[in-house]
């Protein structure tokens, strides 16, 4: 004689053919459905926060990557003083048409922007101590350049996926 364990209780999820009453039907109180994920769980990830909606395709995820990789693109070729022209301009054309592309482009400008920022600070520094902050800034200005490379190639990766990366280090001017 096997004997069966008890139905799990306390409001977990159950399965209907233990909860079930006399005639198979389920028994009142018992859940139904699936059991209760974490939230944003299921959900496209192409959102922060795991709001609800279709994660981005096509063109979306084209202008995103673009959002990414235009900062150090611009970076190399303006001698570093640009890196958030490239994120501007798409968030600028694209943040009444995709959601996530404006999120994407607003991180990476908001970024290039926080990170240009501090990299005027040591320039002035350099200036200020005649010459003698190069000791300084000279460190400073490769951890700046190491830490933009990384967040972008780790954005551009996300966007390949259809998600956002949320930049760190983000003085949040757009949204």
């Amino acid at each position: 004689m096997t004997q069966t364990p008890p139905p799990p209780t306390g409001g977990s999820w159950q399965d209907p053919q233990q909860t079930s009453g006399p005639q198979g039907h389920p028994q009142q109180g018992a859940p139904q459905g699936p059991p209760p994920g974490p939230q944003g769980y299921g959900q496209p990830a192409g959102f922060p926060g795991g709001q609800r909606g279709s994660a981005p395709q096509g063109d979306e995820r084209t202008m995103m990557l673009l959002a990414h990789l235009s900062g150090p693109i611009a970076m190399l070729f303006s001698a570093g003083w640009l890196p958030f022209l490239g994120p501007l301009l798409i968030w600028l054309f694209y943040k009444d048409k995709s959601a996530a592309v404006r999120s994407a482009s607003a991180g990476a400008f908001n970024f290039n922007l926080s990170l240009g920022i501090a990299s005027i600070v040591l320039w002035i520094s350099v200036i200020i101590t005649l010459g003698i902050g190069f000791i300084w800034a000279i460190p400073g200005w490769i951890a700046i350049f190491v830490v933009q490379l990384w967040c972008h190639i780790k954005g551009a990766l996300r966007a390949a996926d259809g998600r956002v990366y949320d930049y760190p280090f983000q003085l949040r001017l757009l949204s």
